[in-house]
């Protein structure tokens, strides 16, 4: 019983800290990438007070409901969009040996699931407005999410017919170094396809914050609208994380022993979210036919020919 309120306690822990350093890492690499010279003033030294200073003025700002919306699912939307990724880190792995909050047998599957539950949060968002602007955002989130659940699945499932199984921590300890060239374009058709479901750049269509509104947050202020900022940042988490264990080794890595691996499965985590900041400063936003046309043309085909691949190889491994 100890043991469990104890690696609860971590997960809870993680969940508070690991976004807020993806969003302060996302502030400085900008800055750095782009000669932004604001964010890296604010406290002095590299700017190290800018992420205090934005958590002040959103909790600086008014409160403010729309008279027309609906007040109940108005306010549930960003606890909505925000838990279902502190659930997902309940079972994902960071060492062997049971250092998993809650191993599950399915958990490839439950984190999926419980990944597209987030999205939903934004549909909620959008509707509830009683705004057609947030009503079209929430639509355009919603044909995203249809867009890139089926490649996104498909991607996930060709690294757990490759291990037997459909536990996270089972995978881990199933993958070998040599599955790299072999899951690679698996590995890159869930990550992008994941980096579409959380509408991160250059997949962030339905949000376009640069444009005149904000999608389905159009009308959300002050602390409400930093919990949806804030469920991006724990998805970005999520989704390295989950990238990390299913396709990287997860806590498998040289010169640290096996009780250390924790360190190589948050190195491999920090590492892929800057791959998503990177992104984020290197491309330009898509349009939505260029959007559905990557996800329909190219991901699935691509995730298609991975399920394939990998069973050749698994009966031939296997013969």
């Amino acid at each position: 019983m100890l043991e469990a309120v104890v690696k609860l306690a971590l997960v809870a822990a993680a969940f508070a800290l690991l976004p807020l350093l993806v969003g302060q890492a996302e502030h400085k690499v900008m800055a750095h990438m782009q000669g932004r010279l604001g964010p890296m003033y604010a406290g002095g030294f590299h700017g190290w007070a800018q992420l205090v200073a934005d958590g002040v003025k959103f909790a600086q700002k008014e409160d403010v409901v729309p008279l027309a919306a609906d007040r109940r699912v108005f306010k549930l939307a960003p606890a909505v969009a925000l838990v279902p990724y502190l659930l997902v880190l309940l079972v994902i792995p960071v060492g062997p040996d049971g250092q998993v909050a809650l191993e599950l047998g399915l958990g490839l599957f439950f984190a999926l699931a419980v990944m597209g539950v987030g999205v939903i949060g934004a549909i909620m968002a959008g509707w509830a407005s009683a705004n057609k602007y947030a009503l079209l955002g929430g639509m355009r989130v919603a044909a995203q999410l249809m867009s890139y659940e089926l490649p996104l699945v498909f991607a996930a499932s060709s690294v757990a017919m490759a291990a037997g199984t459909l536990s996270l921590s089972g995978i881990v300890e199933e993958w070998r170094w040599w599955w790299l060239p072999w899951q690679a374009v698996g590995a890159v058709v869930f990550f992008v396809a994941g980096l579409a479901e959380l509408r991160r750049p250059p997949f962030d269509m339905p949000v376009a914050d640069s444009e005149i509104i904000f999608g389905p947050y159009t009308e959300y202020g002050g602390l409400r609208f930093a919990l949806f900022i804030l469920a991006e940042y724990a998805g970005i988490v999520v989704l390295s994380a989950l990238t990390a264990v299913l396709f990287l080794g997860g806590w498998k890595g040289p010169f640290l022993d096996a009780e250390l691996g924790w360190l190589w499965t948050l190195l491999k985590t920090f590492a892929l979210a800057f791959v998503v900041i990177w992104l984020r400063v290197s491309y330009p936003r898509m349009r939505e036919d260029q959007l559905q046309r990557l996800a329909w043309a190219w991901l699935v085909p691509l995730s298609l020919a991975q399920l394939a691949l990998t069973g050749v190889v698994k009966v031939a491994i296997e013969s």
